[in-house]
């Protein structure tokens, strides 16, 4: 079975649930859209919960979120093949992968396409504070000419899209904090996934970020349900 979820930032109490309810297998995959929590302190709070996860007996798949550091400039991850695409994983940790932008894997026997990071709007307050904030959060100029040479040459066509953000057009607005000034928003990711939603052929589109919950056309916006991989 495959299982999906939104945003943990490391609190990871719904899974440990989950798994006792379900009594899952390491072959069973839960998908984290992004903001996991595994890598944001870069010390041993992040590898307390790492240890914590890897003796779940579930592997759990993650894409970028923007409250993380990339796993790919992490020494300790290296890369592999899995379900038709790369993920990045480190050898402690074997049930612990992250997903790479652009990939599109075999989930279930369904095409899905992975778009990770967003802008995070606590970035001046991180800062302020001296907590971890990385320049690269949001995907790079390569990593959307990637993204859109995968899908010129899968004739703009996947089963499914994961992604940490949505497209601008199906943002919640009504989820937005009251204190943040949308006009300090960097939202040239939202921008251009709007290009890519207005050009694919897709069944479903699940997205996480803006902790909601929220079903709108084919996009589901999820924070803390936990559902089947489904179209």
């Amino acid at each position: 079975m495959i299982y999906i979820t939104g945003d943990t930032h490391g609190d990871f109490h719904r899974i440990e649930q989950f798994c006792e309810k379900v009594q899952p297998t390491s072959d069973d995959v839960l998908v984290i859209l992004g903001d996991a929590g595994f890598n944001y302190f870069l010390d041993w709070r992040d590898q307390h919960m790492k240890k914590k996860i890897a003796k779940l007996p579930i592997t759990v798949f993650s894409i970028h979120g923007n409250h993380e550091k990339r796993p790919e400039t992490i020494p300790s991850y290296h890369s592999r093949e899995w379900h038709g695409g790369f993920v990045f994983v480190e050898d402690v940790y074997p049930n612990i992968l992250f997903a790479r932008d652009g990939d599109v894997y075999d989930l279930d026997g369904k095409s899905t396409l992975v778009i990770g990071g967003a802008y995070s709007v606590d970035k001046y307050r991180r800062l302020t504070f001296g907590w971890n904030w990385w320049p690269d959060e949001q995907p790079s100029e390569e990593i959307k000419k990637k993204v859109e040479n995968v899908l010129e040459a899968r004739s703009w066509s996947v089963d499914i899209v994961l992604s940490h953000t949505t497209p601008l057009k199906y943002e919640p607005v009504e989820a937005f904090l009251p204190m943040v000034d949308q006009n300090t928003v960097d939202k040239s990711t939202e921008i251009w996934l709007d290009t890519i939603e207005d050009r694919l052929k897709y069944r479903h589109w699940y997205a996480g970020h803006y902790h909601t919950e929220k079903n709108i056309d084919k996009l589901s916006i999820m924070f803390e349900s936990i559902r089947e991989f489904t179209v």
